[in-house]
């Protein structure tokens, strides 16, 4: 069985409105994301970005014309209408949203929305006036009856110098759309496809009074890579997190949280699971008491508070007990910066969950907080050191082996 996505790729047609300058940061990010990318820009778009700016960016021909002599000897519009399984219309102007709800088919772009049979997802992007109007309304309640997924324009300032809805969203906000609409899929035909997987990530922060907690330097970069490596494989992901400045991958639940005592209640609640990927830096102690008050120091002579700690729920050891509930894969994380290989055995019996996944975040290694990773994967019959990669290629490889396991 296959243990990667699928190649994915996406048709961007590039209507006639400002927002259209914002297209090779979008094509960028999807490209970023293994999103091949072939672009078609009307006669309106290319009065705000040009075609030779995406062909570089893309690393594809950039179509613009129906009637090209070249592309349509053997019927371009119809091959380039078969070739995606995406057609994502951005930014969408009035009066393509107009021509798509009519059924014009007098360029390019029209024609490619006849023909195509691929899901076709719309970015509107006009003026607060033009969006709000009856006509715009009309044609978008008719083309969404139709299958086509309409990405709600945002609010806020326009080039016009108004203010309110029609602005398009930012190329991140949709990126993110569409990395949903393929997870969506795979959800169906993956191989995690029914796979309900939990994965916690982040630091947590143990509160000493309102403005003071005991933390670590966890990024949660790598919990939050895996969460959407499962994804991309059908998996449904629960993703549990402490305080961090990520945003969370598209297509998952996201539960936020910040203290472990918040992190165990979360995971607890949520459900039964078939697999649990335990990343998270999870604070093993916190006070035992939190001061109602800034702790303030008034003089030199000050003797500094005592402060007594108190063992936190341990999440890792109670996913991994034995019972009715238990995910049929439990993977912790052993975060080590001495004797790695030899603590993260330890922990493993210890904590009786399946596989470890062991790194040293000794400062010098910057991985605690870094973009890359070298881990050392523990099972009950081998320790398998894997190189040093980025963090979402270690998110990949290890889903991919997770996938292998629930195939076994």
């Amino acid at each position: 069985m296959s243990v990667a996505p699928p190649p994915r790729s996406v048709l961007l047609i590039v209507g006639g409105s400002i927002a259209a300058c914002k297209m090779p940061e979008l094509v960028r990010l999807l490209l970023a994301e293994g999103i091949q990318v072939r672009c078609v820009v009307t006669e309106g778009g290319r009065q705000f970005v040009t075609p030779l700016t995406l062909q570089a960016l893309s690393g594809q021909p950039v179509y613009t014309d129906l009637f090209s002599l070249t592309a349509e000897q053997e019927m371009g519009h119809i091959a380039l209408s078969r070739w995606a399984d995406l057609v994502l219309v951005c930014p969408a102007s009035a009066n393509l949203l107009a021509r798509m709800a009519s059924g014009l088919a007098d360029d390019l772009a029209g024609a490619l929305l006849l023909a195509t049979d691929a899901p076709v997802m719309a970015v509107p992007a006009m003026n607060v006036r033009m969006w709000e109007h009856p006509a715009t309304q009309a044609n978008v309640t008719l083309l969404g009856e139709r299958g086509v997924q309409i990405i709600p324009p945002a609010c806020g300032p326009m080039a016009c110098g108004e203010f309110g809805p029609g602005r398009m969203p930012e190329p991140v906000t949709i990126r993110d759309a569409v990395l949903a609409f393929y997870r969506q899929q795979q959800a169906s035909t993956g191989p995690l496809a029914g796979c309900r997987a939990m994965v916690t990530a982040g630091p947590t922060h143990e509160p000493i009074d309102p403005v003071r907690y005991l933390a670590n330097r966890s990024s949660g970069q790598q919990g939050f890579a895996i969460a959407a490596a499962l994804a991309d494989m059908g998996a449904d992901v629960t993703l549990v997190s402490g305080p961090v400045h990520l945003s969370p991958p598209a297509g998952v639940t996201y539960l936020a949280c910040e203290t472990a005592r918040e992190m165990h209640a979360l995971v607890m609640g949520s459900g039964q699971f078939d697999v649990a990927v335990c990343t998270a830096a999870v604070a093993d102690w916190r006070p035992e008491h939190e001061a109602a008050q800034k702790m303030k120091k008034t003089g030199l002579q000050d003797v500094p508070p005592a402060i007594k700690l108190v063992p936190n729920p341990d999440i890792l050891a109670e996913l991994s007990a034995t019972g009715s509930t238990r995910p049929k894969l439990v993977i912790g994380f052993a975060a080590e910066t001495e004797n790695m290989v030899a603590h993260a055995i330890a922990k493993r019996q210890r904590k009786q969950c399946d596989w470890i996944v062991a790194n040293d975040v000794s400062p010098a290694t910057g991985i605690m907080g870094g973009q890359d990773n070298q881990i050392v994967l523990i099972t009950p019959d081998r320790v398998e050191p894997w190189p040093k990669m980025n963090k979402t290629e270690v998110a990949k490889q290890l889903a991919a082996r997770i996938t292998v396991w629930f195939s076994e």
